[in-house]
């Protein structure tokens, strides 16, 4: 058994790290500044996260390019391994964040577009690089969809369809954000992240909702989540790291203490 991640999520916008509650945007002001990306990354890596996410969650929406000297300063400053998405839409665009320092590429709203995107970035730089992000919110009874733009567009897409599908291009790992728990901290879907689990053969990050520890137990437990993947309670001060690994260890559940 491989051991869960913990993993600070940062969402940039501006150069800023930001919060908001269901994708909130930043023109209608629904954003909070929690204070400089590299800073975060650098506290996250001290207190022993496994990886780190950066999302700059506004460059699709907006059309803007890549935030690579962002990625480069904090490669320099963190040693664990760097996944980073937004705005990037061509193969060009995953070689310069690779580049810039990151391990991983998150594609979320250009996969959608062109699905072929998936499976020529793991060829040209291998499924473990490769991480398709899907936002998703639950429009019926057992049913998901998928929005692109960062949350922003339906896409008709079913979220545990889509996941199959990135997978079967290449996918090396699913991220899975539910936009309706996004910043609520009133727990993670469980019900669409086990099902997303149990159909793909690759690692699922669990993503939106988490406000406690037990919900981060919750998650893998009950959800089969590989990974999970946090904001508020980190950048709040609510948790750190090591209380949340220590307390998923007195669960019974692998994670690496350092």
């Amino acid at each position: 058994m491989l051991a869960i991640r913990i993993i600070p999520c940062l969402d940039v916008h501006a150069g800023r790290v930001t919060r908001g509650v269901k994708f909130g945007r930043a023109e209608a002001g629904e954003l909070r500044d929690v204070g400089d990306p590299v800073d975060l990354a650098i506290s996250y890596n001290q207190q022993g996260a496994d990886e780190l996410v950066f999302y700059d969650i506004t460059a699709t929406a907006h059309g803007r390019r890549l935030m690579l000297d962002v990625i480069e300063r904090t490669a320099a400053h963190c040693f664990i391994p760097l996944t980073v998405g937004g705005g990037i839409r061509t193969l060009e665009d995953m070689q310069e964040v690779l580049r810039a320092g990151a391990d991983k590429v998150s594609i979320n709203s250009a996969a959608i577009a062109n699905p072929e995107l998936i499976r020529l970035g793991a060829e040209k730089f291998g499924s473990q690089c490769i991480v398709v992000s899907i936002d998703c919110k639950r429009v019926g009874p057992d049913k998901w969809e998928v929005y692109s733009h960062g949350g922003r567009k339906p896409t008709g897409l079913d979220a545990v369809e889509w996941a199959v599908k990135a997978v079967t291009l290449g996918a090396g790992e699913i991220v899975l954000n539910s936009i309706d728990a996004d910043g609520t901290r009133a727990g993670y879907d469980i019900d669409i992240t086990r099902r997303i689990a149990e159909r793909v053969g690759v690692p699922v990050v669990a993503s939106g909702g988490a406000g406690t520890l037990e919900h981060m137990a919750q998650v893998i437990q009950e959800g089969k989540a590989d990974a999970v993947l946090a904001a508020s309670v980190f950048h709040y001060g609510i948790y750190t790291i090591r209380q949340v690994k220590e307390y998923l260890a007195s669960r019974g559940i692998l994670v690496r203490l350092t």
